[in-house]
Parts: structure tokens; C-alpha cells; sequence
């Protein structure tokens, strides 16, 4: 009797075992993130996202400061660069000319021309800017294209602000390309009122009813919708903050968020990490 007893509450703690321990099997298996299989969710439209970004914030701050100051303030290391502004003609044409090499404070080397024909300075309200590129490389990555930036005066918070009309691309170091094309509105957060560029910070965000098209160089195209502006500023070569819808035919699982806004560091945001994330799962990537 006593044998039947035991007997049968060792059974009844083992199939409690077993319960508890496939418990633990589902528990893990819910909770493990799947490996990244998708090459284009490894850094990939992140990378060449944050790439153009930072190369049209980039461009726009140095014609800006050309305009206002020459080649003075434009934060390379020595004399490479030359400025010329023609105002003799309509409109007016800004070229700042790199030449062969030139390296900048930020650790950057820029080759080749950049070219701004505008109607008024950067700050006048309903001023025009078209730029355009000759031979103009960033680290030997070429760029070309055009933007085109307006000014629209300031918004309901007192704000500067400019529609962006973007065509962009950019050829790599391995030969391969990516474009984009965007409306976009590029708000004036901080900076506006001193008379240095270090401290500039813009928003970016799409124009109403617009969203951008990213290309890949493997011919993979993105419909990337800003769905919290992008925080962009003069002293950082990443994106700081924001957030991305990213759609294409190319995916399973449906679209991806990323966001900018992710960060290691507690002095601030101006790493290469973002957060990715797909359907349950989150992601940390690194931007390349």
C-alpha cells in the first residue's frame, strides 16, 4: 500500500517536472530573437539612409556658411578649399571648390566642387538654393545629383524652416550606387542666432503626402515614410534621433521600424547604432 503511495507521488512530481520544464522550452523559445537572414536589414538600408543624410545636411551647412562667411568657418584643417561667389550674374552662383584633396576638422576628405546658384541669402525668407556637384567625393564615396532648398520663412513657434526637393546619389568606394528622392522640410532648431555652425541642429521630415525612395545598389528599392523627424546637427556624421517606416516588396514580416534614436552612450546620441525592429523583435545594428 505504502508502495502504490509513493508510487504514485513520484509520478505526480515527475509530470510536474516535465510540465515546468517544457514551460521553460516555450518560455525560451518565445524570448530568443531570431538571427538577422535578410542582407538588407543587416545595416543595410539603415547604412546608406544615414549615409545620404548626413551628406545632404552636410552639403547644406557648408553652403550656408560659405554664403555667410566664406572659406573661414568651414572647418578644414587647411587653406584647400576655395570659395568664390559670383554675384555679378542672376542668380547668383556660390562654387566651393576642394580641389584635389582637402581634409576637414571632422576627419573627412572631400575632393571636387559643390555649386549653388541661389536668389538670396540661406536666411532670407523666399531665398532659393539649387545645388549640384562636380567630381565632388566624400571620402572617396562620389556624390551627384541635386537638392533644391527654399526658404519658408518661420512657423507658428518662430522657427526657420525650408522645403527640400532631393535627387540624390551617391556611388561607393566598391563601384556600387544608391539614390534617393525626397520632399522633405528641414526645420531650424538651434544655432540660428550664433554666429558658429558647431552648434546647428536641424528636424527633418517628410513634406505632406510625400514619402522618400531609397535605392540600393543591389537594385532593392525602400519607400521610407519619416514618422519622427530626424534629428541631424552639424558636429555629428549620424543621425541623432527619429524614426523610420520602411516598406518594400523585398521583405517578410511586414515593415521596418528604425530608430535613430537608440544609443549606448549617456553623453549623448551621435553614435553608429540604431534600433531595428521587425514584427516582435528588436534589433541593435550598427550603421557601416
Amino acid at each position: 500500500m505504502q508502495y502504490r503511495t509513493l508510487l504514485r507521488k513520484g509520478a505526480i512530481v515527475m509530470a510536474a517536472s516535465i510540465l515546468t520544464l517544457a514551460a521553460c522550452r516555450r518560455d525560451k523559445t518565445t524570448n530568443t530573437t531570431p538571427a538577422l537572414t535578410n542582407e538588407d536589414d543587416k545595416g543595410g538600408y539603415a547604412s546608406d539612409a544615414a549615409k545620404l543624410e548626413s551628406t545632404n545636411n552636410d552639403v547644406l551647412n557648408m553652403a550656408d556658411n560659405a554664403a555667410a562667411y566664406g572659406a573661414s568657418n568651414l572647418r578644414v584643417t587647411s587653406s584647400c578649399v576655395t570659395v568664390t561667389n559670383d554675384t555679378s550674374v542672376t542668380p547668383h552662383v556660390l562654387t566651393l571648390d576642394f580641389g584635389t584633396g582637402c581634409l576637414g576638422a571632422d576627419g573627412k576628405y572631400r575632393t571636387g566642387q559643390i555649386i549653388v546658384t541661389y536668389t538670396g541669402r540661406y536666411k532670407d525668407s523666399g531665398s532659393t538654393h539649387t545645388i549640384t556637384f562636380n567630381n565632388y567625393t566624400v571620402n572617396s564615396n562620389k556624390v551627384t545629383g541635386s537638392k533644391t532648398v527654399t526658404n519658408e520663412g518661420t512657423n507658428s513657434s518662430g522657427q526657420v524652416w525650408y522645403t527640400v526637393v532631393i535627387n540624390d546619389s551617391m556611388t561607393l568606394t566598391s563601384d556600387s550606387l544608391i539614390t534617393q528622392t525626397a520632399h522633405r522640410t528641414r526645420t531650424w532648431l538651434t544655432g540660428y542666432g550664433t554666429g558658429t555652425r558647431s552648434d546647428d541642429s536641424y528636424a527633418i521630415a517628410d513634406v505632406a503626402g510625400y514619402s522618400t525612395v531609397l535605392r540600393r545598389a543591389n537594385g532593392h528599392v525602400f519607400n521610407v515614410a519619416i514618422t519622427s523627424p530626424l534629428i541631424v546637427a552639424f558636429d555629428c556624421s549620424f543621425i541623432e534621433a527619429g524614426t523610420l517606416d520602411i516598406s518594400s516588396s523585398t521583405f517578410t514580416g511586414g515593415d521596418r521600424i528604425l530608430d535613430y534614436s537608440y544609443s549606448l552612450s549617456t553623453a549623448g546620441s551621435c553614435d553608429d547604432l540604431a534600433q531595428l525592429t521587425i514584427g516582435a523583435h528588436t534589433y541593435v545594428i550598427t550603421l557601416r
